[in-house]
This record gives C-alpha cells, structure tokens and sequence, in this order.
C-alpha cells in the first residue's frame, strides 16, 4: 500500500468512527502535504478536526514518510459540494449560480439527491384590481444545473 492509499484509508476508518463528519476534500502532493477539508451534519469543532488529524498522523510511521497534515473544516463562503451540505443549511439563504448564467439568491427550502428548491417572496401586480401582493416563488434547480452555491451570512 502507498502513502496516498494508506492516509485516505485512515482517514476514511477516523470518519467511520465519526458518523456525523464526512469528506470535502481530500490533497496529498508528492512532496507529503496532506490537506483534509471535513464538514459535519451538526458543523466542525475544534475537537472534530484534532480527532480526525490524530487518527491519521498518529497510524503513520514519521520514520518511513515525511509528511505535513492540515486538517480544517469547509469555510464560510466555501462552494457548497455535496448533497450533505445541502441537506444541513435547509432554511438558509443560498447564493446559486447556475451552468446557464443565471444568478439566484434566495432561501433553501428543499435538498435531496436530485437537487434543490430555492424559495422567495415577490412582490407583483393583482391578477385583480389595482396595487400588488406578495406571491412565494420556488425554482427547483437540479445538481447538474448548479455551478456554484455559496451560503450567504447576514448580520
């Protein structure tokens, strides 16, 4: 087994030991820098990263490789990549652009494996009489659409 093949084999035993953790991203350069990017149903602690590190840094031998390891969590502003991500920030407000150019900032009502529902309120003219009204619009975008979705913070 080599060096690349033994650190995601640990990393992927520490993350089974760690239901609520899963993968984002996982480097190793030639040169032994192992990067691990990790998110969490519930979010990352401190803890998590420092839990997850040791499990891979504490099963290699410093005498055979030499390696330098980083583990973080997926930072705000971070691309969101996986339907977990999704699942976990139903109810916040996602930036989305889309393969066709389209930009959409609104609420994130659903996510599954298939894709998402963004929600909003609008404000447009009655179908009746004069003035206007507030209408919830949903748009479902499938993961094959989406280029970037990035969760907005507010303060």
């Amino acid at each position: 087994m080599n060096f690349k093949e033994k650190v995601s084999e640990l990393l992927q035993n520490a993350l089974a030991e760690r239901p609520t953790l899963f993968l984002i991203d996982l480097k190793i350069s030639d040169a032994g820098k192992i990067d691990v990017v990790i998110d969490g149903d519930q979010g990352v602690t401190l803890q998590d990263c420092m839990d997850i590190s040791r499990a891979i840094e504490h099963n290699l031998d410093r005498e055979a490789y030499d390696f330098a390891l980083d583990v973080a969590s997926a930072g705000v502003g971070t691309p969101l990549q996986n339907v977990r991500q999704y699942v976990k920030n139903v109810g916040r407000t996602l930036r989305v652009k889309t393969v066709g150019g389209q930009q959409v900032e609104a609420v994130l009502e659903k996510a599954d494996e298939s894709g998402i529902v963004l929600g909003w309120d609008a404000r447009e003219p009655k179908k009746v009489g004069k003035g206007k009204e507030t209408v919830h619009k949903t748009l479902e975008i499938p993961f094959s659409d989406i280029k970037e979705a990035i969760v907005t913070i507010t303060f």
